[in-house]
């Protein structure tokens, strides 16, 4: 990396920082700073759950999958795809229906109290280690890239992030993640023809590529764990207390079901053009082993991208990254301030709220920071930290999910589900073992996902049987209808501003981001016309949202 990838990065940062601190203002009330004042456009909405649902993994470890078995990383992502289909039709509505602020806010209205702290704890806890896993790869891409020490660039990013996550609330996060992911994209689609480039071209690469690489499966990566692995990411997505905000920021029903939709879209579309690049490498460089082929993604990028695009590319990965990391910490701060500190001060102010808010975020940025700065003296932290997701993502995800849907169960079946499930799972990794009965990755990935699909049929046959309707429930449909909101939400002179401002700030961003990737493009000294052309699309798109944002004031 030159002087001119340090000054993109730089450039990237500034008015990433600048676009979440512009809507300081906006997130001035609960509702506002965590749900985006309930009308957050279902485009932004889709777009930020994609970006969200990012980690290091798409260029890490899928990445490593996708040199080493080429096709497989592919397929595994477009579970992926399924996913979001399966929520935005039949989980995103619901969670839209239940008109609450959080997920933690319904499971106290729907299972009482005492079940929403027990998911509330399980939930923060497992967060602090997400949040650090996120954290601590983008700062090892940044230590890898740059020569920046691991240590600095932890404290930098973190600090990073939680600034406009604590200044910008829900509606800072989205329009970030927005600009993140056309900077990314554009990126992208301007790496994948430079690469294409470097090894003579596409029929090259289908002539060089080794035996078997297009092969659907491959190795621990068997039909079986892919199908578990998809059920997974259902649950996962549709049920994580980060995601479900994406769902219920939303205007409307449709909007949430449309917010679902659009993620499956981009993630039918965005593996092949992710996965082209280490894929490409393979080609380029067949000698990784190892650990190394986790850097297959940006070597090919260091090899295919002219000064300053280069730069262009490790932004857009860095902050896709950060973006669920930041997610992440917008929700946490949420069940602090909403489920937990409201309820031990009921008649707080609004101001007072806002400010534990803000303070709840800087907390939770500095337990990741802390979490990221001991990783490597844990040894596999990483990799046990997500191991252990996918074992108990759909223990305590699923059975809050299957609550949407039952006027059966209640707060004792719900919890039972969830804790004799991670029982077993955990018994499963860390017990048996040492007993010579460990799983390989296929059947942890099926006992963790069939196991509480197995629990809470089974109780849902027998209430059903007994014609059993949960009091909770009764009392959970009559205090909804109590609570609903107004049908005109977000109709608002104050959400029709902040919707004008929303667009300015986007079209200001694209713009000047559309500028940036041009004259970088004719700053290279070979291959100009994708980068330009890519620059110049993405400069109309910030022009037309600039446009469009003038025309709503007349």
């Amino acid at each position: 990396m030159n002087i001119l990838d340090y000054i993109t990065i730089i450039l990237f940062s500034i008015g990433v920082l600048i676009t979440g601190v512009s809507f300081s203002k906006t997130g001035k009330d609960m509702k506002s700073f965590f749900s985006g004042g309930g009308n957050v456009p279902w485009g932004m909405s889709g777009l930020s759950l994609f970006m969200g649902f990012f980690s290091a993994g798409t260029f890490v470890v899928w990445g490593s999958i996708a040199y080493s078995y080429g096709m497989v990383s592919i397929i595994i992502q477009l579970t992926m795809a399924v996913a979001g289909y399966a929520v935005g039709t039949w989980i995103a509505p619901r969670w839209h229906r239940t008109h609450s602020l959080t997920a933690a806010e319904y499971i106290t209205g729907r299972l009482g109290v005492k079940t929403q702290k027990t998911y509330t704890y399980i939930f923060l806890a497992v967060s602090v280690f997400t949040t650090g896993s996120f954290l601590y790869p983008v700062a090892k891409i940044v230590e890898v890239t740059t020569g920046i020490p691991l240590t600095t660039a932890i404290f930098a990013l973190g600090a990073f992030s939680m600034v406009y996550v604590a200044l910008g609330g829900l509606r800072g996060v989205v329009v970030t993640d927005v600009l993140q992911f056309v900077i990314l994209f554009a990126a992208v689609v301007i790496a994948v023809p430079l690469a294409f480039d470097k090894i003579g071209g596409v029929g090259t690469f289908f002539e060089k590529v080794p035996e078997g690489f297009f092969e659907l499966f491959e190795g621990e990566y068997t039909p079986g764990f892919v199908i578990a692995f998809a059920i997974y990411n259902m649950f996962f997505l549709g049920g994580n207390w980060a995601y479900v905000q994406r769902y219920t920021s939303v205007k409307t029903e449709r909007d949430s079901r449309k917010t679902g939709w659009l993620f499956g879209v981009l993630y039918t579309i965005s593996p092949i053009l992710w996965m082209l690049i280490p894929m490409i490498y393979r080609v380029y460089n067949p000698s990784l082993s190892g650990l190394e082929n986790e850097g297959a993604y940006l070597l090919m990028c260091k090899e295919a991208m002219p000064d300053g695009l280069l730069g262009l590319m490790l932004g857009g990965m860095i902050f896709a990254t950060a973006s669920s990391l930041n997610a992440t910490l917008n929700i946490s701060a949420g069940v602090v301030t909403n489920d937990i500190f409201k309820r031990m001060r009921p008649d707080a102010s609004e101001k007072t709220l806002m400010n534990v808010a803000r303070i709840s975020t800087w907390g939770f940025g500095i337990m990741a920071i802390i979490v990221a700065l001991l990783i490597r003296s844990m040894g596999g932290i990483v990799n046990v930290v997500i191991s252990v997701a996918a074992l108990t993502g759909v223990p305590v995800y699923l059975p809050v999910i299957w609550s949407l849907f039952s006027k059966r169960q209640t707060a004792r079946t719900i919890l039972s589900a969830t804790f004799i499930s991670l029982a077993i799972n955990l018994i499963f990794k860390f017990v048996t073992p040492h007993f010579g009965l460990a799983l390989d990755r296929t059947w942890e990935m099926i006992v963790g996902t069939a196991v509480p699909v197995i629990l809470l049929a089974g109780i849902e046959v027998v209430l059903k049987a007994k014609e059993f309707i949960a009091p909770e429930y009764m009392a959970y449909i009559s205090g909804r209808n109590v609570r609903m909101r107004q049908e005109n939400a977000g109709d608002t002179e104050e959400s029709k501003r902040t919707d004008r401002f929303t667009q300015k700030v986007l079209g200001i961003g694209l713009g000047l981001s559309g500028v940036l990737i041009t004259v970088l493009g004719f700053i290279a000294e070979e291959n100009i016309v994708v980068p330009v052309a890519v620059g110049l699309v993405v400069t109309l798109i910030g022009i037309y949202l600039l446009i469009l944002s003038l025309r709503r004031l007349l």
